[in-house]
């Protein structure tokens, strides 16, 4: 069977939400990023077989939101398009679910990828006021009107936000800060050690700012701009420990550990990939950044969500019969320090290993290989878009430094771990 190749990607930088992409949609950004690899690859439209984005906070005004990337970014009419939609890893969903299109063999060149404009995720309506102004539209009468006005009340008014929802699980009942302090007490994770991994992932994105500029296409955000935005705005020149301290934990006010600081950022970002069979992209003249040689997905309990990496990388391990060891560049979302670190003890202990069946699947991960260039706490998370800046990410990395194999993962809210093994050679 044709190796799944990643023929090139390219992403918008991922700024801060209500920053610099307050103004633009999470198709504007997926638009964005899919003309300019259309353009970088050289790749016809025509070739296209599909286009598959991940997206969680679906605007409701752009039902099928890769339906409409597709046809804004100039692919044919005739070319269909779908959603998908796995919260954090939606973007590395697009990639598996094009690999098993193209493997299936109802496909041979997709442009699969992830956007996200969690600054437009809206605000809602209470259902009372939702009830009280449909009453109003029905009332045919003066006095019909005045009493459905006359039922409004001040609670009515407050609104439910969006964002705030989709970060809380409905089963567990906590979001996924809570979560996070969790797996901070369950595996004795401190705050210094939370904050001083978070210190790590701006300086090296600070010190990768030049490489990275490598996956990016700068973004006029308006016309009120008159200058392009040309990398992430997440990273902080000056973080320090001492400005880290200070800020006080926002999930358990009393005993918690886990701060926005040691958070991933609330972002607005998009990225595009070019997926293909092997033998399509050589048909197309075009040459892979690199392969996906296997991806799996685990599900672990809904309060625990962040520990689902720990599951995901020994089950894609095991899936190409890899150890840990062999990988010479992961990436984990950093969705919290404290989840990062909760993976790795994870994944280092005996215990962990032979409980779930992982022996010869699991080990050490070497701080020198993971993140390499920063991570989502520098560098934000937009969440439908992160899955598949993580492959876009270590496959540039890979070509770099000419290694060959990379290991990408992420935790999944409402309890789910994703994996994926990238190759070079």
């Amino acid at each position: 069977m044709d190796r799944i190749a990643i023929i090139d990607g390219i992403r918008t930088p991922f700024c801060k939400m209500g920053t610099l992409f307050n103004d633009l949609s999470a198709q504007d950004l997926g638009t964005i990023a899919a003309r300019e690899l259309i353009e970088r690859s050289g790749v016809d439209v025509k070739a296209i077989d599909e286009v598959i984005f991940g997206n969680v906070g679906q605007p409701p005004d752009a039902a099928n939101i890769s339906r409409i990337i597709a046809l804004t970014a100039g692919i044919p009419k005739t070319t269909p398009a779908f959603t998908v939609h796995r919260n954090c890893a939606s973007g590395l969903e697009s990639v598996a679910t094009a690999a098993l299109k193209i493997q299936g063999g109802e496909s041979l060149c997709i442009l699969a990828g992830g956007t996200e404009s969690m600054s437009n995720i809206p605000f809602f309506l209470t259902k009372e006021l939702q009830e009280i102004i449909t009453k109003l539209n029905r009332a045919k009468t003066v006095a019909e009107k005045i009493q459905a006005v006359l039922a409004l009340r001040p609670r009515h008014l407050t609104p439910r936000i969006g964002l705030n929802l989709g970060l809380t699980d409905p089963v567990c009942g906590l979001n996924m800060g809570q979560t996070a302090e969790v797996l901070a007490k369950e595996f004795g994770i401190t705050r210094q050690q939370q904050d001083e991994f978070a210190l790590v992932s701006h300086q090296r994105a600070i010190a990768a700012r030049d490489v990275l500029k490598e996956e990016i296409v700068p973004v006029i955000p308006g016309p009120k701009y008159n200058k392009a935005v040309e990398f992430d705005n997440g990273p902080r020149e000056n973080q320090t420990m001492e400005a880290l301290a200070k800020l006080k934990p926002i999930f358990d006010k009393y005993s918690g550990t886990v701060t926005a600081g040691n958070s991933s950022q609330v972002t607005d970002g998009a990225v595009a990939l070019l997926v293909a069979s092997e033998r399509r992209a050589k048909d197309l003249g075009l040459e892979p950044l690199g392969y996906l040689r296997a991806f799996a997905f685990a599900g672990v309990e809904p309060q625990r969500m962040g520990i689902g990496p720990a599951h995901a990388i020994p089950k894609v391990l095991k899936k190409v019969g890899l150890a840990l060891e062999q990988m010479q560049v992961v990436e984990i979302n950093e969705a919290f320090a404290a989840q990062v670190l909760a993976v790795s003890r994870a994944l280092e202990s005996p215990q962990f290993a032979k409980e779930f069946g992982y022996e010869g699947f699991t080990g050490r991960i070497e701080p020198h290989i993971l993140n390499v260039n920063g991570g989502a706490i520098a560098l934000g998370h937009p969440v439908g878009a992160s899955g598949a800046r993580l492959i876009l990410s270590t496959l540039k990395q890979m070509k770099r430094k000419n290694l060959n194999l990379g290991l990408v993962s992420l935790c999944v809210g409402g309890g789910q771990g994703a994996a994926a093994v990238l190759e070079r050679s």
